[in-house]
């Protein structure tokens, strides 16, 4: 059984046309500006956000930090224009804007990304600080005119001189060579070391600009603090931060520290042994920090993330600890008295607020969008970023009240068609739902299941990336199914797939498709199936168990679990459930045999999270051992398209181009009959 409910498809301030959109023409698409990030002043009258616009050679994005009136009235107003962007602003606590850029000089056209200060008086940005390995992130106190930032100087350096000598060194004799002495050596895209970061401290009110006085608070820590989490007090006498810790078999622990600014003492304040902890948040009055834990997964039992709370000098204790949600983001009402936090619901992603007395949680947005970036304001207003398949991230004002109003920034796009919600039931009673994109007009559409990845996730926010509007401009129609591990609804639904992901998760796919086709709007005769990195495994094990489909797009996809599990850039986090039992049963490799489906693999070599040998062992046995091998001649219908420069996103515009370029091609061959030259660019 299903039913269908309608939702609005248009964008805040745009009305969805039946005519030219920039959805329908690929160069207008990479050219559209985006919006990420908020940062507000400590008195609550300053906004800023930043976009990021297509260069003029159209092949890079450039950011600039833009303030947005926190009242809504006035247009928004680029601040930064600086040739290779700005990222990272915030306020220091007398109200000038701090960014991180990288801005060429005659001595060096390279240098590191360096710290800047947009004086709030006006006037022109000076350099705050500079530094060999350059400025990752920073974190201004509210009430005291200090700033923390990382920065990854050399293991063996002493001063910055030094820094600056060894890595002059490397560079000049071409040495890229890394010695590693624990685990990991890679992330997402990057090779790990030999820098480590680092946490310093800055004091602000150095004269003249850039004589700051830097202390380094993180005497060797190793790689304790890649990626950290951290924030500082207001009054900017301590700091929290993740630590990362080494752990039995290659694995690695995240617990929390607290260090104090003045003497660098540091003091371990959470440390459990069946969980990590991150996203520390202090509060106001900087007696108390409230963070998310995710409790180690097993073999048998997923993870469960939960809002947790230490007052300096008790015990931590778990807020909320009956709330069926998962918290993503975690922020202080300015007068301490709650905890405003972001979870996934119901394909939305809503604002709570969590009382920091009793725990009791209150929904504060109700609307069908995803927020994040949530900043908040002394008189109890909230500014955010929201979004969702019917808009792009934009900036809003949510009042006390609960009222939200859209804040002026870049113009949102038209779609073309429309956006509906559709439910089914699975075979043991569960409820499934899903977004259904359909095209404009009244005719019969082809369909595209497209599976999210994660697994630990759920299709409710704007993607960029994978963007329905793209498919439905050229006349398809889009299903977004939430099945088994998809978070939003609840803790049993992500255990009915947890260990078993050719289990739940493949059927609710199956029965999700069942109900789109259902649809009167629907051609069920044309289908395919389409998924990234988790979806990409999920794609593959369709593609093995089922040949309903015409076709199948397999980007940055897991093909043999054995071999993924010891090679993917974390993976002491997917062995907890990825056992040689678990690896055996629902790897999609076993099943290559069955595969009858034309199918189009999609991978960057620089992706670490999903290594490029899932893709290239995928590629070989598909031509060798499916029901569709290459025949004597080499002529097969599969398709590899491989970028050797993205990682497990494909993120440079005329990347993002090519993809849909060769993608609505495959799909145009074997779902609507219809030959589809390749873009000249590849040649």
């Amino acid at each position: 059984m299903c039913y269908e409910r309608g939702v609005t498809a248009t964008t805040p301030g745009a009305t969805a046309s039946p005519f030219s959109t920039p959805f329908d023409d690929l160069d207008e698409y990479v050219a559209l500006p985006r919006v990420s990030g908020l940062a507000l002043s400590p008195d609550g009258t300053r906004l800023v956000t930043t976009v990021a616009e297509l260069d003029d050679k159209r092949t890079e994005y450039i950011s600039a930090v833009w303030e947005i009136d926190p009242a809504g009235v006035q247009p928004a107003r680029r601040l930064t224009r600086g040739a290779k962007g700005e990222t990272s602003p915030a306020f220091t606590a007398d109200g000038d804007l701090l960014f991180v850029a990288v801005r060429a000089s005659a001595d060096d056209d390279k240098p590191p990304a360096a710290l800047w200060r947009l004086p709030a008086a006006g006037g022109e940005a000076v350099e705050a600080l500079s530094l060999p390995g350059g400025v990752e992130a920073v974190r201004p106190a509210r009430e005291a005119d200090v700033a923390v930032v990382r920065s990854p100087p050399m293991p063996s350096a002493r001063t910055v001189d030094d820094d600056r000598r060894l890595r002059n060194l490397r560079k000049d004799n071409k040495i890229t060579a890394i010695l590693h002495t624990g685990y990991p050596i890679r992330h997402w895209d990057s090779d790990l070391g030999p820098s480590e970061p680092h946490l310093l401290g800055i004091d602000l009110a150095g004269d003249p600009p850039g004589d700051h006085a830097v202390r380094d608070l993180t005497a060797a820590p190793g790689g304790a603090l890649r990626d950290s989490d951290f924030d500082v007090s207001s009054d900017g006498r301590f700091l929290v931060t993740t630590w990362q810790r080494p752990a039995p078999g290659a694995s690695r622990h995240s617990v929390l520290v607290r260090i104090d600014l003045d003497s660098g003492e540091r003091t371990v304040l959470v440390d459990e042994p069946d969980a990590d902890v991150w996203r520390p948040a202090v509060s106001p009055d900087g007696s108390t920090v409230v963070y998310l834990r995710e409790s180690f997964s097993t073999p048998e039992t997923a993870p469960r993330i939960t809002l947790s709370c230490l007052r300096f000098g008790g015990e931590p204790v778990v807020l909320a600890a009956d709330w069926d949600r998962s918290p993503a983001s975690v922020t202080w009402s300015r007068d301490g008295s709650t905890v405003i936090v972001t979870a996934d619901q119901d394909g939305r992603s809503p604002v709570f607020r969590v009382d920091a007395a009793d725990g009791a949680v209150t929904q504060v947005t109700f609307d069908d969008y995803c927020y994040s970036d949530v900043v908040t304001a002394p008189d109890g207003v909230l500014f955010a970023l929201r979004s969702s398949y019917a808009a792009p991230p934009h900036s809003v004002r949510i009042g006390p009240d609960g009222a939200v109003t859209e804040l002026p920034c870049v113009a949102l796009p038209p779609l073309p068609g429309a956006l509906s919600e559709l439910e089914a039931t699975a075979d043991d009673g569960t409820r499934l739902r899903s977004w259904l994109v359909l095209p404009p007009g009244d005719d019969k559409a082809p369909l595209l299941l497209w599976i999210h990845g994660g697994p630990l996730s759920s299709w409710n926010a704007w993607s960029w990336r994978w963007n329905p509007w793209l498919l439905a401009a050229r006349g398809y129609a889009v299903l977004l199914p939430d099945p088994g591990l998809s978070t939003g609804y609840g803790q049993r639904f992500i255990q009915r797939g947890w260990g078993a992901w050719g289990g739940a998760p493949f059927d609710d796919l199956m029965v999700a498709t069942d109900a789109a086709c259902a649809h009167p709007r629907i051609d069920a005769d044309r289908t395919a199936a389409m998924g990234g990195s988790f979806g990409g495994y999920m794609a593959n094990w369709v593609a093995g168990h089922t040949d309903r489909f015409d076709a199948i797009v397999t980007h940055a996809s897991l093909w043999a679990l054995d071999q993924f599990g010891a090679t993917t850039d974390s993976s002491y986090y997917w062995l907890r459930e990825m056992t040689r039992e678990m690896a055996q049963k629902n790897s999609p490799h076993h099943y290559v045999a069955q595969i009858r489906t034309p199918m189009l693999v999609i991978h960057g070599d620089k992706d670490y999270r999903v290594p490029i040998g899932e893709a290239l062992r995928l590629w070989y046995e598909l031509l060798t051992h499916s029901a569709l091998p290459a025949d004597d001649d080499g002529d097969t219908p599969h398709r590899f398209l491989y970028f050797p420069s993205e990682n497990h996103w494909v993120l440079t515009p005329q990347h993002a181009k090519i993809w849909y370029q060769v993608v609505t091609g495959f799909l145009a061959r074997h779902v609507l009959g219809e030959d589809v030259e390749v873009p000249e660019t590849l040649g």
